[in-house]
């Protein structure tokens, strides 16, 4: 009977040792006016939307394997494309980071990540 107890204890302790790092993303559009072509890259893969309406929010969580910095482009309401490059991340960082697009195609980062880079 013992053999069991200790078998069970010991799946219990894996269990409680393993732990999901993940990253809580908003992106909020202040710009004044609708984006399209929405994309946030961020390591080893991406999201967005085909649009996101003048003050308006997209959330979406995501997990990094790998290391190297946010990107987020889009197109305003004119046409022209916009890039910007935020934070490095890597692996096993978890937190929130808040994309804030702006008028005259300014983009914020602010981040609130653990480990820091």
């Amino acid at each position: 009977m013992k053999i069991p107890v200790v078998l069970l204890s010991a799946a219990l302790m894996a269990l409680a040792a393993c732990h999901s790092y993940h990253i809580d993303a908003t992106v909020v559009n202040y710009s004044g006016a609708p984006v399209e072509l929405l994309e946030v890259e961020y390591p080893s893969a991406s999201f967005g939307a085909n649009s996101l309406a003048a003050d308006t929010t997209l959330p979406y969580r995501f997990q990094v394997r790998g290391s190297g910095r946010l990107k987020v482009k889009f197109n305003t309401a004119g046409g022209h494309q916009v890039q910007a490059e935020g934070p490095a991340l890597s692996e096993h960082q978890e937190g929130s980071i808040e994309i804030v697009l702006l008028p005259d195609s300014r983009v914020e980062f602010h981040a609130h990540l653990t480990p820091q880079e």
